[in-house]
């Protein structure tokens, strides 16, 4: 009776610091979020204003994207060397290098200098993606949806907050137009790093942390992290493709420049607000339940894009869009966590971000080409597949028989 109640201590423990951790990782993830909005907003503005050719324009937010795929496995051997806390400074590092680089190419002038700050960018994008997972260290199986999507509530605010950071600072550097704006980018994340020294995470035991557990080899043919990254790879990759491609299909459709801006901010609502109420719709109906209803809102978000392009079409099919993203993610992010032991947790996440970042990165490389040679429907058909693949790997772990307990 002791050990239960001792073990039942444990539990409210970790969850009363997980908590506390995902509280102020929110507020971090809104700030560092805030940071890749600056970038999104005005990295293929700046790009066309340096570029040498301006059919390069939209390259520095493909090196963003870049930049979080290559940052992901880096992230994870210093958070299992040294600890998470560091990888999350290490990250901040770049995202004030980031600012200071971007600030240095507008005034020089210089594309290759936009194009480092705007790698920096993704590396600082690669870090912060893992605030998610840290929420998670300590929580008990019931709490952890609910962590995890808190975090990702901050995303609610880094578009709100990093939009205005622009409008407001976009003229303060005359006649540099920007100029100003990278430098608070910076400054951003300086006070993204004083919020992140509120974080308790303890450092895993001395035998835990010399000992790596499992070949990664071993722990990515478990049908359950493959039905994870599946679900992962699907929903974050269409997503970004379909919404990288949405803003020019809306202009193309003759929608105006504003009305394209408002679909967007329809999305990214979808995208994070959901977030409020994710974990308990997944301890309330379980995890499958709620990964299977997200994969198909993104199909119903294609059905509709494709249906017709009035304003209408295209604002709903965004936000539903978003709200699959939502549960799709948070679920299948939960799931990873379900799928490795505590000693390597660092190293199986950071390889399911690097899955999953390569795959937005592909998303994002692919959008403007296939919408420019193929057309917005073109755009949707591809979800079909990857989504109908996601869905049955679920669909297959979700039927296969459990190992019996000894």
């Amino acid at each position: 009776m002791s050990a239960v109640v001792e073990t039942l201590m444990d539990a409210a423990a970790g969850d009363r610091l997980a908590r506390r951790n995902a509280i102020i990782l929110a507020v971090a993830q809104a700030l560092a979020g805030g940071n890749n909005v600056v970038l999104i907003a005005t990295g293929a503005i700046v790009g066309a204003m340096l570029a040498p050719d301006r059919s390069l324009a939209t390259v520095p937010v493909s090196i963003y994207v870049l930049g979080m795929w290559i940052g992901a496995l880096p992230r994870g051997w210093i958070a299992r060397r040294y600890g998470r806390q560091t990888s999350f400074f290490v990250g901040t590092a770049f995202g004030v290098l980031a600012g200071l680089f971007a600030c240095a190419a507008v005034v020089a002038a210089s594309f290759v200098l936009l194009c480092i700050g705007a790698l920096f960018t993704g590396f600082y994008a690669a870090v912060h993606q893992s605030y998610r997972f840290a929420a998670a260290d300590t929580a008990s199986d019931a709490f952890r949806p609910k962590a995890i999507s808190w975090v990702m509530v901050g995303g609610i605010f880094a578009g709100l907050f990093g939009s205005q950071v622009v409008i407001v600072t976009k003229d303060l550097w005359q006649p540099y137009l920007f100029a100003g704006t990278f430098l608070a980018q910076a400054a951003v994340a300086l006070v993204s790093a004083a919020v992140l020294m509120l974080v308790k995470i303890p450092m895993p035991p001395a035998h835990m942390a010399a000992n790596s557990g499992r070949p990664i080899s071993e722990i990515a043919r478990q049908p359950r992290f493959v039905a994870a990254v599946a679900c992962g790879v699907g929903s974050y990759s269409m997503m970004n493709m379909v919404m990288t491609s949405a803003p020019l299909a809306m202009i193309d459709c003759n929608h105006s420049v504003n009305e394209a801006t408002l679909g967007i901010q329809w999305h990214l609502l979808g995208m994070f607000v959901p977030s409020l109420f994710t974990g308990s719709l997944i301890l309330r109906f379980g995890l499958e339940r709620i990964i299977g209803i997200g994969l198909g809102l993104i199909a119903l978000s294609a059905i509709i894009a494709i249906s017709g392009i009035s304003l209408w079409h295209f604002w709903i099919a965004l936000m539903l869009l978003g709200v699959g993203w939502n549960f799709s993610f948070v679920g299948a992010t939960t799931m990873v966590t379900q799928c490795h032991r505590p000693e390597e947790r660092n190293k199986v996440q950071s390889f399911n971000d690097f899955l999953v970042f390569g795959s937005m990165a592909i998303g994002s490389f692919s959008s403007g080409t296939v919408l420019v040679n193929f057309g917005w429907v073109a755009v949707n058909n591809i979800v079909f597949p990857v989504i109908l693949a996601a869905a049955v790997l679920l669909i297959w772990q979700v039927l296969r028989p459990r190992p019996q307990a000894a």
